[in-house]
């Protein structure tokens, strides 16, 4: 990973950076890797979407690790230099300003270590549909529900999560939603 690192500019990478430490202070619910690595190839860096995630999932563990362990900014510095000494220089200067400026902010509590992740609802999106012929069916007329679900994943990434449902399973599923908002308004 440190070798893709290194083609990621630094303001790039400090993006990634203070992103990660918004959402572990859950200020926001997740990091948009396919949006930033979007940002970073129209830059013309060539990366992709699963070395982006990839770097993101490890300063994020990086990150939370560190305030887990109360490190300082020096502590965690001379902890980079033992332990990956492939790290490019620039990442190395980013995490330190990182870190000094937002290491007191993070707040990992002993409540959330011990809590199973899950990932975190974030938008949903839907539409309804009719599929009018197959190669198999010339005339189907059927029409179908796509959902989309935008969930951040426990590390932050945003993936898009779709599904199609038929007319009486989207009513089902409608209901369900309408008993859980029932239930919401006694608490």
């Amino acid at each position: 990973a440190a070798d893709k690192i290194n083609l990621i500019p630094q303001d790039f990478f400090a993006e990634l950076c203070e992103q990660i430490i918004q959402h572990l202070n859950n200020k926001i619910p997740g990091i948009n890797v396919a949006e930033l690595c979007q940002r970073i190839q129209t830059s013309g860096i060539e990366i992709n979407v699963g070395d982006l995630a990839k770097i993101t999932n490890i300063v994020s563990f990086l990150f939370s690790t560190a305030a887990r362990n109360n490190l300082s900014t020096e502590e965690l510095v001379a902890t980079l230099g033992n332990a990956v000494s492939a790290l490019p220089k620039h990442a190395v200067q980013v995490i330190r300003h990182v870190w000094n400026e937002q290491a007191e902010s993070i707040s990992v509590s002993e409540d959330a270590r011990n809590t199973a992740t899950v990932g975190q609802f974030v938008d949903i999106k839907w539409k309804l549909g009719v599929a009018m012929s197959s190669d198999t069916c010339r005339s189907l007329k059927y029409p179908y529900v796509t959902v989309t679900l935008k969930v951040a994943d426990p590390s932050g990434q945003i993936t898009d999560k779709s599904f199609e449902m038929t007319i009486p399973q989207f009513k089902n599923f409608f209901r369900q939603f309408k008993e859980m908002a029932a239930v919401l308004e006694t608490v």
